[in-house]
């Protein structure tokens, strides 16, 4: 499975509005200014969410985008499936061998495992929980 960039894009903004949750409405041209994106292909990935009842917009000269749920509601996989569609790592996996078709269907189930269980507060904290790089080791 490839997400493309309204996904990874779709995810930024999602969770820069969760780490600006309760701070009022936040503008995509700051969305992106800060991550270096164009704001024009922000506005046409706000729009799905807007219609999926994820983010809510304010009007007027300080308005913007907020989160209609707390990010604690909202998984990655939310977030993907509108911006992507559904999650399969194959197309035409039913005309596959038996055996393959099992595994397409592991790494799908394990894909969407992830994507479900991990919320936007879990994106938006993730650098403040003292995590290490998982990669660094300390003699």
């Amino acid at each position: 499975m490839k997400i493309s960039t309204k996904g990874r894009y779709g995810l930024t903004i999602m969770i820069e509005l969760a780490k600006n949750n309760g701070n009022g409405p936040m503008s995509l041209k700051s969305i992106a200014k800060e991550n270096n994106l164009s704001e024009h292909y922000l506005e046409q990935l706000v729009a799905p969410l807007r219609n999926a009842s994820l983010v809510k917009s304010v009007r007027g000269a300080y308005g913007g985008y907020i989160l209609a749920k707390e990010p604690n509601e909202i998984t990655a996989g939310d977030i993907i499936r509108i911006l992507e569609g559904p999650i399969t790592p194959v197309e035409g996996i039913e005309e596959e061998e038996p055996a393959k078709q099992e595994l397409w269907i592991r790494i799908r189930d394990a894909v969407k495992d992830v994507l479900d269980t991990t919320t936007l507060e879990d994106l938006a904290t993730y650098g403040e929980k003292g995590v290490q790089d998982p990669y660094m080791f300390y003699i």
